[in-house]
């Protein structure tokens, strides 16, 4: 079995300081505000909104569990609502051994944008910049 990927978009999201709430019995509980940013795609074009964050445990062997949750607004209006679920592993400033991976999902109302709610869909994301993150998100077809 095999996959093919298709690129929708990518996204610079800005990010503000990290939050960090103390030890829960899981790891570190910390949370990442998003304050912005961009995204542009073949299909697909617009801002992120501020308001989302990214809400981080950090476990006992070092990997980190993402969940983000954010809303993408087209440059025609359209609102997306975007749950982002991933994994970190390794250290942001060694390239060979980082790995950041995730699976969007997208809630959008109307029927323009609907066909990201009917598919799969993978993210990969380079190294976190002091203030900003940047994705690729691809179509599993």
């Amino acid at each position: 079995m095999s996959f093919n990927f298709n690129f929708v978009m990518e996204a610079l999201v800005e990010v503000g300081g990290v939050q960090e709430i103390g030890e829960i019995p899981f790891g570190l509980r910390r949370i990442i505000p998003i304050t912005g940013g961009t995204f542009e795609g073949p299909q697909i074009k617009g801002i992120i909104l501020p308001g989302g964050a990214d809400w981080q445990i950090v476990r006992p062997d070092g990997i980190r569990e993402i969940e983000a949750r954010y809303t993408l607004e087209t440059d025609c209006g359209s609102k997306i609502y975007v749950v982002n679920k991933g994994l970190i592993n390794g250290q942001s400033n060694n390239p060979k051994t980082f790995y950041f991976k995730a699976t969007p999902r997208f809630e959008v109302s109307g029927e323009k944008y609907a066909w990201l709610t009917r598919s799969i869909f993978l993210a990969t994301v380079e190294p976190r910049q002091p203030n900003s993150v940047y994705i690729k998100f691809y179509q599993v077809i």
